[in-house]
């Protein structure tokens, strides 16, 4: 399953790049608990209250313009940033076979804590 979502957010791409790739600022939206490296090959580790916990890669981070994470289920997903008048248009696109619904209502957070 592919679950893909174009967001515009009125802030500029570095703004947007931080609250994908710093732990910080993902753990306000995403997960309980990240660690991140934000390089190609670097690691992630996301974990949720409810014990969930997902790995990844980072197959691609280009600053600011797109971040490419493999996980270890099988799914990837994929940030690519564009700015635009507005600020930045964020599109998202997952594939994975057992977590599409829990992403869309993660998506759904993060619109909703940063637009």
């Amino acid at each position: 399953m592919e679950v893909t979502r174009e967001i515009v957010f009125p802030e500029s791409p570095t703004e947007v790049w931080e609250a994908l790739t710093d732990p910080e600022e993902l753990e306000e939206w995403f997960a309980n608990d990240v660690e991140l490296d934000a390089r190609p090959g670097g690691d992630g580790v996301f974990r949720w209250a409810d014990g969930e916990e997902r790995h990844a890669t980072v197959l691609v981070a280009e600053p600011g313009e797109r971040l490419l994470l493999d996980w270890d289920d099988q799914g990837e997903v994929e940030f690519t940033l564009e700015e635009i008048d507005e600020g930045t248009r964020l599109l998202v696109r997952e594939s994975t076979p057992e977590f599409a619904t829990a992403l869309e209502l993660r998506a759904q957070a993060f619109t909703n804590a940063y637009a």
